[in-house]
């Protein structure tokens, strides 16, 4: 007779009487069937006892095999809760994702807020596209993220409205008449290097895309290189060696959104909701829109 039970092994027996039968307990134990039966027999073998016999067309325990499956019970939850008391809790990890263009200022009064509000958990956080922020939030990959929206709807609820603001090298001066416009933007899909080329075509302007990035220090650095101009939203300072140019079309502002995958707990999105109106409360120049989660902030 066997000197050990297998843990694996009895908990496939158990799954086999709580089934009904095998290759429904296959399908909950994520196995095969030829698997799940070499469980059985490698018990039946080192038990040197015949847990099943065949009744009509289907397996029933024997008075062995009703015996061992009630000592499984036993075995599986002993060690279950054996278990739970000596592993260690891992930490509540909350992830946020922020748009480049947004990061340097919001998220870390955002990343503060939330380890104020939750001091037991691990905060990580990713910078990226909002297109690709959006996709990671959907897959439950990323708990919550601000993205833009340059249209008047998208995804999550809007938090802020970012004036969008033409930027180019000091040194750079518009393209002689009939000549094109050069301009630096994010690679395709991107709705501002859209905003900014129907802004410019709409003055008349024949455009050329002279520099693209999927960074956002890709195109600032294009733009300080003077490949051309670049419209950019701001979130509070300028970006460095880059001035602004207010003799270009005005583009108005685009939204900034926060997104939170489904099944997030509601104090996690409070704690970020209140962190960005804490943020946009002392900054008149942009312009905060009241969420629904917070009360109206002094100043906002």
């Amino acid at each position: 007779m066997t000197n050990s039970l297998d843990i694996d092994h009895l908990r496939t027996l158990v799954a086999i009487a709580e089934c009904g039968g095998f290759s429904r307990a296959a399908a909950v134990r994520h196995i095969s069937q030829p698997a799940l039966s070499q469980h059985v027999r490698l018990l039946e073998r080192g038990l040197k006892r015949k847990l099943f016999e065949k009744d009509g067309r289907v397996m029933r325990f024997t008075h062995d095999g009703e015996t061992v499956l009630a000592e499984a019970r036993q075995i599986l939850a002993v060690h279950d809760q054996a278990m739970e008391r000596l592993t260690v809790e891992k930490p509540r990890t909350i992830t946020v994702g922020c748009t480049e263009h947004a990061a340097e200022q919001v998220l870390p009064e955002m990343l503060r807020a939330l380890d104020n509000g939750f001091p037991g958990a691990a905060t990580r956080f990713e910078i990226g596209r909002s297109t690709a922020l959006v996709d990671a939030v959907t897959k439950g990959v990323v708990d919550l993220a601000f993205v833009l929206d340059p249209g008047s709807a998208g995804a999550g609820h809007e938090v802020a409205r970012l004036p969008l603001t033409w930027y180019a090298a000091p040194s750079w001066t518009p393209p002689a008449d009939g000549s094109a416009w050069p301009l630096v933007a994010f690679e395709e899909p991107c709705g501002l290097r859209e905003r900014a080329l129907v802004a410019l075509d709409g003055e008349g302007h024949r455009v050329t895309v002279t520099g693209q990035s999927s960074t956002l220090e890709g195109v600032t650095a294009g733009v300080r290189a003077g490949l051309g101009v670049a419209l950019l939203p701001t979130s509070g300072g300028r970006p460095h060696g880059l001035v602004e140019r207010d003799d270009l079309p005005t583009t108005g502002d685009v939204s900034l959104r926060m997104v939170v995958r489904r099944g997030l707990e509601p104090d996690v999105e409070l704690a970020a909701a209140d962190a960005v109106a804490r943020f946009f409360s002392t900054r008149p120049q942009l312009r905060l829109v009241p969420s629904p989660l917070v009360r109206s902030t002094s100043g906002a």
